[in-house]
């Protein structure tokens, strides 16, 4: 089966090479710079690669949009989204993977033992009382592409990465979830820690009620 690792990413030089370097065995990496004014596009293209390149901002969700709509276009079969800041590790892929690839699951959802922000612990609440899923805004995920299909896009409304996720729960697909650890940033995070950040994940569980 062929798997692409996409990982979304803004100014991240100090990290994308060696998160590229760490995931792409036997993956296609597919890294979208969203505008970056750094060397994020030049790093992550010579640690191997396939790079989109966004000329305007169009955050995280639109960043993984684009990452998915090329991995279709590359025919891949299963897509990881992955975080580029280097807080996930990548040897937890297979676990991510196994399930998709063994036909256990359609999509695998990673879960950490802590949240960052308010609005996620209730965001979690809500997915965990309707779905069984504690923490859904956790970014490494694994789907099978014909979840992508079948929906017809990653994002719509600014999910902060889970319409598609909420909209395959709500659908009945199979599910698996994987205990994951996640690392400290070497520098602020790019979403955000205040109440703009909290306001975006409040309108995503909003919306969300409606897509799930």
């Amino acid at each position: 089966m062929k798997i692409a690792i996409v990982i979304p990413a803004l100014n991240e030089a100090t990290t994308i090479g060696r998160v590229v370097d760490s995931v792409k065995e036997g993956h296609t990496v597919i890294v979208v710079n969203d505008c970056s004014t750094d060397d994020t596009a030049k790093l992550a293209e010579q640690a191997g690669a396939v790079v989109v390149n966004h000329e305007q901002n169009q955050g995280y969700d639109g960043a993984l949009q684009s990452g998915f709509e090329k991995a279709d276009e590359l025919g891949m079969d299963i897509v990881v989204t992955f975080d580029a800041d280097g807080q996930h590790d990548a040897s937890i892929l297979d676990q991510i993977t196994g399930p998709l690839m063994r036909n256990q699951a359609d999509i695998v959802i990673g879960e950490r033992s802590e949240t960052a922000r308010f609005c996620e612990a209730l965001f979690g609440f809500y997915t965990r009382i309707r779905f069984g899923v504690r923490d859904i805004l956790c970014g490494l995920k694994g789907y099978r592409m014909s979840l992508y299909r079948h929906h017809g896009h990653f994002d719509s409304y600014g999910s902060v990465g889970t319409e598609l996720a909420l909209s395959a729960l709500a659908g009945d697909a199979r599910v698996a979830k994987v205990n994951v650890p996640v690392y400290s940033r070497e520098d602020d995070p790019r979403f955000g820690q205040g109440l703009k950040a909290n306001w975006k994940i409040l309108r995503a569980m909003w919306h969300g009620f409606t897509v799930a």
